[in-house]
């Protein structure tokens, strides 16, 4: 598996991923369960590699 996802890009995933979990704790209800989106953002930094990205021909990280 190739890697699309660069090193700032990865530190967005992160940042975004956590936020999202985070709503799990500060929201009420069913809706707090919105947050577990935070998971893709979290597995796609961590992988290095977006199946959106590749589909749409995008790359983030340098050439090797």
């Amino acid at each position: 598996m190739n890697h699309n996802v660069g090193t700032l890009d990865k530190v967005v995933r992160v940042i975004i991923g956590l936020a999202l979990l985070s709503l799990i704790y500060f929201l009420d209800g069913n809706i707090r369960w919105v947050g577990l989106i935070g998971v893709v953002p979290l597995m796609t930094a961590l992988m290095g590699f977006c199946p959106l990205y590749a589909l749409f021909g995008i790359r983030t990280c340098p050439l090797k």
